[in-house]
């Protein structure tokens, strides 16, 4: 089995999201990214608590990868601190996780 990770960033707007997701599928650091929203977050932030209307990002990819698409998101995220978290496949089916690895890798030119 493929080290299979999945990465979670969040980000204020679906554009953000969206912008995210064609950047690293388009750079092969990413199989898929599936997009939910809207979502509810609480969270503390310089000592107080905030509420916010975030989208989630949940990013499919192999661990080799992992330095490279956080950098990625880093780069494209507007947060000054943006969630980078990774989680581990323990499973998967086997034609899910070859095409995951066949996805990756060298990026190519796609026409769009």
């Amino acid at each position: 089995m493929i080290a299979c990770i999945q990465i979670a960033t969040a980000t204020a707007t679906r554009e953000d999201a969206e912008r995210i997701a064609d950047s690293l599928t388009a750079k092969k650091l990413a199989a898929c990214v599936q997009i939910i929203g809207p979502i509810s977050s609480i969270y503390r932030w310089q000592g107080r608590i905030e509420k916010a209307t975030e989208w989630l990002c949940l990013i499919k990819t192999e661990r080799s990868l992992y330095e490279e698409a956080a950098a990625a998101i880093r780069e494209l995220h507007p947060y000054q601190v943006p969630e980078v978290l990774a989680f581990e496949a323990v499973a998967g089916s086997s034609d899910y996780l070859k095409w995951l690895s066949d996805e990756l890798g060298p990026a190519e030119t796609l026409d769009r």
